[in-house]
């Protein structure tokens, strides 16, 4: 692969990748506006969710911010936004179902959340230093820095490709569990499924800005180094 290609290719994932999370904005937005027609808040969407499946340890949590709701395996907290944790809109029962997927996945010992707790570790020290190296690389001309940063985004781009499968499956289980207590209709369904993909679809794109940047990395060594 030519260096031009592997930049414009870097280019178009960067791009592609703006425009994803402008997507996932959009929709979360849209459908943040449309009330759920059973009336339950996010909270109370993951909370019902545990409660049928007999999950009992987990505590549920309201933290600030915007579109930082997750589920943190090593502490059994599932953890909600403010906007989502009382809100009956659509997109926050969406979101509290996925999460509480996430608690389904750990509590039945689901071997690819397992794989990919192993991985954060690697992903955080890829995520806050692998950037920053292979920039490095690039301004000082030096293989040496670049085959580091290579094995830091390595690390990253691992713990993006293994959370893809997690996350479809979490959003899989979402839909079964609502389905299953009977919050789901078809014209809420669309909604429900509409959110979930383009969250879904952030991780996508993140996987593939880190594999652009192994793109560039290779093409700058012209594949006569091997790490």
């Amino acid at each position: 692969m030519s260096v031009g290609l592997a930049y414009l290719l870097a280019g178009v994932s960067f791009v592609g990748s703006w425009l994803v999370k402008r997507y996932l904005k959009s929709t979360y937005k849209k459908w943040s506006k449309v009330e759920n027609q059973y009336g339950v808040t996010g909270a109370q969407t993951a909370a019902a969710i545990l409660e049928d499946h007999g999950i009992k340890g987990v505590q549920l949590q309201q933290v600030r911010g915007k579109l930082t709701d997750h589920y943190d395996p090593s502490k059994d907290i599932l953890r909600l936004s403010q906007q989502n944790w009382g809100k009956t809109s659509v997109s926050a029962m969406a979101v509290s179902a996925h999460e509480a997927g996430h608690a389904l996945q750990d509590f039945s010992g689901d071997l690819r959340l397992r794989l990919r707790k192993f991985l954060v570790p690697l992903a955080a020290l890829g995520a806050r230093f692998g950037p920053m190296v292979v920039i490095a690389g690039f301004v000082t001309g030096s293989e040496g820095i670049l085959k580091l940063g290579a094995l830091l985004l390595g690390g990253m781009t691992i713990f993006q490709l293994a959370t893809l499968p997690v996350e479809f499956n979490a959003s899989r289980r979402a839909l079964e569990s609502l389905e299953r207590l009977g919050l789901s209709d078809p014209a809420q369904r669309a909604g429900v499924e509409a959110v979930l993909r383009a969250a879904a679809l952030t991780y996508v794109a993140a996987a593939a800005t880190s594999l652009a940047y192994f793109a560039m990395i290779f093409a700058r060594g012209r594949g006569r180094w091997i790490v």
